[in-house]
């Protein structure tokens, strides 16, 4: 008991070091914060504080940690940007008409690099070539457009 009392400061590390290593394994990080709490202790050990104050440095550590910084982490590591993969990544974007486009006739766009077959969203209207169109939807392998207004000057 005595080499406890004369090293406190490195029970507190060896307790921190084994929170750190099981966080690993757990990747919840809240074991991380608390070995945040345990850092705490070791310092206020290596201060020659009281085995109280320590003990409240610790937890008061601990728990500033898990209620500040961890939710800012775990929302920075859970959130990412949004993967549009495939044909979807095209809706939205605007192309251009390389072939007339009519209900009965598809036509076809540059869109995003690549030609494709297009229809007209609207079954009622005809797009012309060098017409810029909006890709409003992807049905197999046909992309519904619709024309998007030229502003006259």
């Amino acid at each position: 008991m005595d080499w406890l009392r004369d090293n406190t400061w490195e029970a507190w590390l060896g307790l921190a070091i084994l929170l750190g290593v099981a966080e690993m394994f757990s990747l919840d990080l809240i074991l991380i914060m608390l070995a945040v709490g345990a850092m705490a202790g070791m310092v206020a050990a290596a201060l020659d504080a009281n085995l109280v104050v320590q003990v409240l440095v610790a937890a008061a550590a601990a728990t500033g940690a898990l209620a500040l910084v961890r939710p800012n982490l775990v929302k920075k590591f859970h959130s990412g940007p949004e993967l549009n993969l495939g044909h979807g990544k095209l809706v939205g974007q605007q192309g251009l008409v390389t072939q007339e486009i009519t209900a009965q006739e598809h036509g076809r766009i540059k869109v995003g690099g690549e030609i494709w077959t297009a229809a007209p969203y609207d079954d009622s209207i005809t797009i012309a070539p060098g017409e810029t169109v909006e890709v409003f939807q992807i049905r197999g392998a046909t992309a519904f457009v619709h024309p998007i207004p030229r502003l006259e000057p």
